[in-house]
């Protein structure tokens, strides 16, 4: 149920959600004055969310830095959170916009920084497939050349507080200890880093996959982005989530 409410709130509180429903009560109303303030208000929300200057400011300071470790140190296990791929027409699966998750992971295991990748993703639709992002990720980890000997797979979670039950039970099935690296975007690292603590889960944040840019102002930052919706998206997803998440106890 949890999973389910969780959609459907992401959905109401993404951006477009609130300019459709302005928009939608403009071409309903029939005085003249109220139909223009709603176009008005829908317009000037429809610019503030398409607005890279904004978001790329808010991302910047909701990101976590990039971390610092300890070095020669090795780790037991890189965490690696799923959301960096997705099955294709074929049903055969490609990687997404995240996929530096999977590439930190890989490099870390390459350079000797862990031991172990365990990849923590199953499904997370509403309407899942049989695609599964741990299993197919499992092939990919192996056509890196990643020995199987120094993989693990949890292909079950459909969100993040699953992935932090799930992996939990299999690190401790494997007889691994902390500290872990936890890899994830940087989007999705203050929320994920909280679940994983409050779960018992001893991590180390390792934040990748940013996306708000360098910091130097642009002019073309003004100009009405699509990019820049879908990035108050995903932020406003995030923000709320670790609210909820604080709220419920469970992060």
């Amino acid at each position: 149920m949890f999973f389910i409410l969780s959609k459907i709130l992401a959905f109401l509180l993404f951006p477009l959600s609130y300019v459709f429903v302005l928009l939608l009560m403009a071409f309903f109303a029939k005085n003249v004055n109220r139909k223009r303030q709603y176009l008005l208000w829908g317009i000037g929300l429809l610019y503030f969310f398409s607005n890279s200057f904004l978001i790329n400011r808010l991302a910047r300071a909701w990101d976590v830095a990039p971390a610092q470790l300890e070095k020669n140190k090795t780790y037991s296990a890189a965490i690696v959170l799923g959301g960096f791929a997705s099955d294709d027409s074929d049903g055969h699966g490609m990687f997404g916009p995240s996929a530096d998750r999977f590439i930190q992971g890989v490099l870390l295991q390459k350079t000797g920084r862990v031991k172990y990748i365990l990849i923590s993703g199953g499904n997370g639709n509403l309407n899942p497939t049989a695609f599964r992002e741990g299993a197919w990720a499992k092939y990919q980890l192996k056509a890196a050349q990643v020995p199987d000997s120094c993989i693990l797979i949890e292909d079950q979670s459909r969100n993040t507080l699953e992935n932090a039950s799930l992996t939990k039970a299999l690190l401790q099935k494997h007889g691994q200890r902390g500290p872990y690296l936890l890899v994830t975007s940087a989007f999705h690292m203050r929320r994920s880093a909280r679940i994983f603590k409050k779960m018992g889960v001893d991590v180390i944040p390792y934040p990748c996959n940013y996306i708000a840019g360098t910091g130097d102002f642009g002019i073309g930052e003004l100009v009405p982005s699509a990019d820049a919706l879908n990035k108050w998206s995903t932020y406003i997803k995030e923000i709320i989530g670790l609210v909820v998440n604080y709220i419920s106890g469970r992060g």
